[in-house]
């Protein structure tokens, strides 16, 4: 086994390592069906798609898919690719998580304008209250 890209099977520690998750995780990704790792033994030989399986799942996960999404996505990847029902199935998925996602952002953008303008009314009030102290402090 081992953890070299160009190898043909991983252990359930060499993905772990690699993507710097724990291997509870990937059996319960296993157990939710996103990964086929075959067995020798009680031995799980995870194979090179595992791998890519299990890095797009992490990528999925952090751009805001769920499991049963990104689970949806693998299984029309794995049924007929030239079937225009599952592509066009694929390409509303992708589309609905754009919009998902450019919502997020514009989101963003407006709290950080408004932690901004929050944060110059609070930095004016410290000044203020600094001038007062000053003020105080020499007397009338």
């Amino acid at each position: 086994m081992g953890n070299k890209e160009d190898q043909h099977t991983y252990s359930i520690s060499d993905l772990a390592r690699e993507f710097d998750v724990t291997t509870r995780s990937i059996r319960f990704y296993e157990d939710q069906g996103l990964l086929h790792p075959t067995r020798r033994g009680q031995t799980r030989i995870y194979s090179r798609q595992d791998r890519v399986r299990l890095k797009l799942t992490l990528r999925g996960k952090r751009l805001g898919f769920s499991l049963a999404e990104i689970r949806e996505l693998f299984d029309l990847y794995d049924a007929d690719r030239s079937s225009h029902s599952q592509l066009t199935t694929m390409l509303a998925l992708i589309d609905e998580r754009r919009d998902s996602l450019e919502q997020q952002m514009e989101d963003i953008r407006i709290v950080l304008l408004e932690l901004e303008a929050a944060e110059q009314r609070c930095r004016e009030a410290l000044g203020a209250l600094g001038r007062d102290a000053e003020a105080k402090k020499k007397g009338p």
